[in-house]
């Protein structure tokens, strides 16, 4: 029986990768529903941000796939190094600090069982 996937991409997210994927761990493997309902409860940032990108996998598997919501699973959740946005904070004597702004791609692959 071949399998069905369906992705979601998400790019130049503002949040660092590194904090993102503490919500990407909590999903991983899941089935959606319940995916979806640890996002919307976690109280990270990322949480809510991930949770769009679900939506939009589970939407992409239904309309394209005719797969239905409870049949499907989180079979890939990857959180990429985007871009980075250098910025400066002004120090004392005339210095000057780096303040790196970090960027993320989120992607999610959803498939049916």
């Amino acid at each position: 029986m071949e399998r069905v996937t369906a992705t979601a991409i998400t790019k130049y997210v503002r949040i660092p990768p590194r904090k993102a994927r503490l919500a990407a761990d909590i999903i991983r493997g899941m089935k959606v529903e319940d995916a979806a309902l640890q996002l919307m409860a976690s109280q990270l940032k990322a949480g809510k941000l991930l949770y769009k990108t679900l939506h939009s996998a589970i939407a992409n598997a239904e309309t394209q796939l005719k797969v239905q919501r409870r049949d499907l699973k989180v079979k890939e959740v990857r959180v990429d190094v985007g871009p980075v946005l250098k910025r400066s904070k002004s120090k004392n004597k005339g210095g000057q600090v780096p303040v790196m702004k970090r960027t993320s791609h989120f992607t999610i692959v959803v498939s049916a069982e």
